[in-house]
């Protein structure tokens, strides 16, 4: 049986501001959550109710892969469940490993735009918009695209041994990855 790499992010109801703080992450509530597994080759959409359904997910896999899933989208997650998410499922955080990599973070639209050619089509905050305005199936939407992304660049990174960015000078930039 073939290894699934499961890709995955979520959106939130609230800001940080919203739940009283950046240290407040579980207090900001799950909106959508979206996995991409590579056994199955389908995408899965969850709402808040069935926020056990996507963590069973997660658990399952083999590897998660995400961007920033480590610090933010576990934290927002525990707030549904007693799991330590951080320390019990195999995961690969872009972000985290590009930052170890360079010294400093590169948000996904950096990454994704100069490695890709394609960017984010929105971000957390319109999610959050959207939420307040019940336009879910946009979240749902958005989430998605940035799941494909995240895939796509973690796909190009272990092909290729390397992604790109452009530094604040609009120079490109490679970074090396020794992904898998």
């Amino acid at each position: 049986m073939s290894r699934d790499v499961v890709y995955f992010d979520l959106e939130t109801q609230r800001t940080a501001n919203d739940a009283g703080g950046w240290d407040k992450k579980r207090d900001m509530g799950m909106s959508i959550g979206v996995t991409y597994s590579t056994r199955t080759g389908e995408y899965r959409i969850y709402d808040e109710k069935r926020v056990n359904d996507l963590i069973d997910q997660l658990v399952r896999a083999d590897l998660v892969v995400g961007f920033n899933t480590v610090n933010f989208d576990y934290e927002v997650l525990m707030g549904y469940t007693i799991l330590d998410l951080k320390h019990q499922l195999r995961s690969f955080d872009i972000l985290l490993d590009i930052e170890q990599r360079l010294g400093h973070r590169l948000a996904l639209d950096a990454l994704a735009t100069a490695t890709l050619g394609t960017g984010k089509t929105a971000d957390g905050i319109d999610a959050i918009k959207w939420w307040r305005e019940g336009r879910v199936l946009d979240i749902a939407e958005y989430c998605c695209f940035d799941v494909k992304v995240t895939k796509l660049l973690h796909e190009y990174g272990c092909r290729h041994r390397q992604v790109f960015y452009n530094d604040r000078f609009q120079q490109k930039r490679s970074v090396l990855t020794e992904w898998n």
